[in-house]
């Protein structure tokens, strides 16, 4: 029997809960969110890659109903009393142990751990009413990329229908660029690597080893480390490509707080 196709989105999630707090500038975010959520099936349950959890083996949360981590500091009171009370999945997390130890990865369970802002902050946006399961796996401290392309490949064999498959990153991360002053340079840089990314991700003519090989040598691409000094942004993208092998079906391109980002679809 042939496995379920699943619908794969890796987005640009903003900083922590400004994106629903309102802020300006996070407006064609929030709209992108909202968007997506019409372009595809409602799911059965979610799976989220979030860049804000790193284990030493990829650790999958098992809790019956998770609670919040608000991972964030010096933002409002009411950002502290969010609530996403999307339940667990434990089938789920045990499919997608038993599909990566397939593949030769050592695998952990977390029925502790609460989803971080990576997760219930989109999540909030896209399927406000917290009634689809949601399971949250873990990057792979080292944040080596071949290592989180065959993490997706792996997940490619699930056999779960209508599943959803969230890397949530930022396309864009270098925390001091926000702050300092845009130039002329800066944003070509920005620009320039986010251009090499759509191409990556989009491109029709790039069989799927010549994206692999490109993802794995993405510190080979221009301004690479400008726009991330630290990679766990970008390695939920590299889940979600390996979890598809293919072009992505719609690339969208967003300004999100004054810097140039970008979202996929598959």
């Amino acid at each position: 029997m042939n496995q379920p196709e699943h619908t794969v989105l890796y987005i640009s999630h903003g900083a922590g809960p400004l994106p629903v707090l309102g802020d300006e500038g996070h407006t064609e975010m929030v709209d992108n969110l909202k968007l997506l959520t019409r372009e595809i099936p409602r799911p059965s349950a979610v799976l989220v890659v979030s860049a804000h959890w790193e284990e030493a083996v990829p650790t999958v949360t098992t809790a019956v109903r998770p609670d919040l981590y608000y991972d964030y500091y010096g933002f409002p009171p009411e950002s502290y009393e969010l609530r996403y009370p999307a339940p667990g999945d434990q089938d789920l997390a045990e499919n997608v142990r038993d599909a990566l130890v397939d593949k030769g990865f050592d695998t952990r369970a977390d029925d502790e751990r609460g989803l971080d802002h990576g997760v219930f902050i989109p999540l909030t946006i896209m399927y406000p009413e917290a009634d689809i399961p949601c399971v949250q796996l873990s990057l792979i401290k080292g944040l080596d990329p071949a290592a989180h392309v065959a993490m997706g490949e792996a997940l490619a064999g699930l056999d779960r229908e209508n599943l959803l498959i969230v890397g949530s990153g930022f396309s864009f991360h270098n925390m001091r660029a926000f702050f300092a002053r845009d130039t002329d340079e800066t944003r070509t840089w920005n620009e320039t690597f986010e251009e090499w990314l759509i191409e990556t991700c989009s491109s029709p003519s790039l069989d799927r080893e010549e994206r692999k090989k490109r993802l794995i040598q993405w510190e080979s691409a221009p301004h690479a480390r400008y726009c991330h000094p630290r990679e766990e942004h970008l390695m939920p993208l590299h889940v979600c490509c390996g979890a598809t092998g293919r072009a992505s079906v719609e690339h969208y391109r967003l300004t999100i707080i004054g810097k140039r980002a970008s979202a996929y679809r598959w």
